[in-house]
């Protein structure tokens, strides 16, 4: 997934605003693994007193907060913090139907789009296969097109099902939530 929690608008630094607004850490500890709790309930503390210090000393406490809890959740994931990143940016199709799906409480169109662009690379792989067999006797380089092509839906193939199963037997549905 394009990487939106690290935007201003992105999951955990919306959670991290609710929390400093309600003065609740807990809304926003979801977000960072146990071993970054400590951290983040500290920064908590003190962006909460530095928020005392009006509106200046506010945003630069909001700020400061927000990249904490982003670099803290970023680490549980083994991923760099390389800033935050400014709200709006494109995260493609597939988040806002993933968020979707959550809200609403049906995956039907999740499942829609992914097999959708599943089926079409299936087709344009086979498809691409099925032109090369046609010329397939056709020398040793049109022999060649027609070997690449076939064995490369069959690693793409066995690729995309070695992740989906991986996901299946780690009960997640995924392989966490990686860069995000």
């Amino acid at each position: 997934m394009p990487p939106h929690c690290d935007s201003l608008d992105g999951p955990v630094v919306t959670a991290a605003r609710e929390a400093l607004e309600k003065r609740d850490v807990d809304l926003v500890l979801p977000y960072v693994q146990e071993q970054g709790e400590a951290e983040v309930r500290e920064a908590f503390r003190l962006a909460t007193t530095a928020r005392t210090l009006g509106s200046p000393g506010r945003d630069v406490a909001d700020r400061w907060f927000f990249e904490t809890v982003v670099r803290v959740h970023r680490a549980g994931e083994g991923a760099p913090f390389t800033g935050l990143k400014p709200a709006g940016l494109d995260v493609g199709p597939v988040i806002p139907v993933a968020e979707r799906a959550v809200e609403t409480g049906s995956a039907d169109e999740l499942t829609g789009l992914l097999c959708d662009i599943v089926r079409g690379q299936v087709e344009d792989r086979h498809r691409r296969a099925m032109a090369c067999k046609e010329h397939a006797a056709d020398g040793v380089s049109a022999a060649r097109e027609y070997v690449e092509a076939t064995l490369g839906l069959e690693v793409w193939a066995h690729h995309l099902y070695r992740q989906a199963m991986a996901a299946a037997h780690e009960g997640t549905g995924g392989q966490g939530h990686g860069a995000g």
